[in-house]
Protein backbone atom coordinates (compact mmCIF):
# COMPACT_ATOMS: atom_id res chain seq x y z
CA UNK A 1 0.00 0.00 0.00
CA UNK A 2 1.30 3.45 -0.89
CA UNK A 3 1.04 6.48 1.37
CA UNK A 4 1.42 10.15 0.52
CA UNK A 5 3.22 10.73 3.84
CA UNK A 6 6.99 11.02 3.69
CA UNK A 7 7.72 10.70 7.41
CA UNK A 8 8.42 13.03 10.31
CA UNK A 9 9.87 16.39 9.29
CA UNK A 10 9.31 18.94 12.07
CA UNK A 11 8.34 19.05 15.72
CA UNK A 12 7.52 22.50 17.10
CA UNK A 13 7.58 23.58 20.73
CA UNK A 14 5.78 26.78 21.75
CA UNK A 15 7.71 28.89 24.27
CA UNK A 16 7.14 32.17 26.10
CA UNK A 17 10.81 33.24 25.92
CA UNK A 18 12.29 32.26 22.57
CA UNK A 19 15.79 33.57 23.39
CA UNK A 20 15.93 31.57 26.61
CA UNK A 21 14.54 28.50 24.81
CA UNK A 22 17.10 28.90 22.01
CA UNK A 23 19.89 28.90 24.59
CA UNK A 24 18.44 25.92 26.47
CA UNK A 25 17.90 23.80 23.36
CA UNK A 26 21.36 24.74 22.02
CA UNK A 27 22.78 23.26 25.23
CA UNK A 28 20.54 20.19 25.06
CA UNK A 29 21.34 19.47 21.41
CA UNK A 30 25.00 20.57 21.55
CA UNK A 31 24.52 22.77 18.50
CA UNK A 32 23.31 26.23 17.52
CA UNK A 33 20.15 26.69 15.46
CA UNK A 34 20.52 26.79 11.68
CA UNK A 35 17.59 29.21 11.40
CA UNK A 36 17.27 32.02 13.93
CA UNK A 37 14.56 34.66 13.59
CA UNK A 38 12.29 36.30 16.19
CA UNK A 39 9.29 34.34 14.83
CA UNK A 40 10.99 30.90 14.56
CA UNK A 41 14.16 29.13 15.63
CA UNK A 42 15.03 25.89 13.85
CA UNK A 43 17.52 23.14 14.70
CA UNK A 44 18.50 20.42 12.23
CA UNK A 45 18.76 17.25 14.31
CA UNK A 46 20.14 14.56 12.01
CA UNK A 47 17.81 15.64 9.21
CA UNK A 48 14.76 16.27 11.39
CA UNK A 49 13.56 19.71 12.44
CA UNK A 50 13.10 20.83 16.03
CA UNK A 51 11.43 24.22 15.89
CA UNK A 52 10.70 26.86 18.51
CA UNK A 53 7.89 29.37 18.10
CA UNK A 54 7.17 32.28 20.43
CA UNK A 55 3.92 32.28 22.34
CA UNK A 56 2.75 35.50 24.03
CA UNK A 57 1.20 33.50 26.87
CA UNK A 58 1.80 29.99 28.12
CA UNK A 59 -0.55 27.83 26.02
CA UNK A 60 -2.36 24.83 27.46
CA UNK A 61 0.03 21.90 27.26
CA UNK A 62 -0.95 18.32 26.70
CA UNK A 63 0.98 15.10 27.05
CA UNK A 64 -1.17 13.16 24.60
CA UNK A 65 1.41 13.52 21.81
CA UNK A 66 5.10 12.86 22.44
CA UNK A 67 7.94 13.13 19.95
CA UNK A 68 10.86 10.88 20.77
CA UNK A 69 14.35 11.98 19.69
CA UNK A 70 16.83 9.17 19.10
CA UNK A 71 19.81 8.80 21.44
CA UNK A 72 22.40 6.08 22.06
CA UNK A 73 22.02 6.09 25.86
CA UNK A 74 18.61 6.99 27.33
CA UNK A 75 19.70 7.03 30.99
CA UNK A 76 22.72 9.26 30.34
CA UNK A 77 20.73 11.73 28.23
CA UNK A 78 17.79 11.71 30.67
CA UNK A 79 20.14 12.69 33.49
CA UNK A 80 21.75 15.39 31.31
CA UNK A 81 18.32 16.88 30.54
CA UNK A 82 17.45 16.99 34.24
CA UNK A 83 20.80 18.64 35.00
CA UNK A 84 19.93 21.37 32.46
CA UNK A 85 16.66 22.12 34.28
CA UNK A 86 14.15 19.78 32.65
CA UNK A 87 11.47 18.27 34.90
CA UNK A 88 10.88 14.54 35.29
CA UNK A 89 7.97 13.24 33.25
CA UNK A 90 8.60 9.57 32.36
CA UNK A 91 11.61 7.85 33.87
CA UNK A 92 13.75 5.63 31.63
CA UNK A 93 12.26 2.23 31.00
CA UNK A 94 12.67 -0.64 28.60
CA UNK A 95 9.47 -1.18 26.62
CA UNK A 96 10.54 -4.45 24.99
CA UNK A 97 12.94 -5.60 22.31
CA UNK A 98 15.84 -3.60 23.74
CA UNK A 99 13.96 -0.33 23.16
CA UNK A 100 14.38 2.26 25.91
CA UNK A 101 12.30 5.44 26.30
CA UNK A 102 12.06 8.37 28.69
CA UNK A 103 10.57 11.86 28.63
CA UNK A 104 11.02 15.14 30.43
CA UNK A 105 9.25 18.47 30.38
CA UNK A 106 11.32 21.38 29.17
CA UNK A 107 11.23 24.67 31.11
CA UNK A 108 8.09 25.65 29.11
CA UNK A 109 6.24 22.40 29.95
CA UNK A 110 6.66 20.84 26.50
CA UNK A 111 7.16 17.07 26.61
CA UNK A 112 10.58 16.13 25.18
CA UNK A 113 10.95 12.38 24.65
CA UNK A 114 14.10 10.38 24.02
CA UNK A 115 14.40 6.84 22.66
CA UNK A 116 17.00 4.22 21.93
CA UNK A 117 15.59 1.81 19.37
CA UNK A 118 18.18 -0.64 18.02
CA UNK A 119 15.69 -1.74 15.34
CA UNK A 120 15.10 1.74 13.82
CA UNK A 121 16.28 2.31 10.26
CA UNK A 122 15.63 5.16 7.86
CA UNK A 123 15.38 2.71 4.96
Amino acid sequence: MSTPFLGLRTTIYKVTDIDEAKTWYSQVLHMPPYFDEPFYVGFNVAGYELGLQPEAHEPDKTASVVTYWGVDDVQKNYEALLALGAKEFEQPQEVGGGIWVAAVKDPWDNVFGIIHNPHFSLT
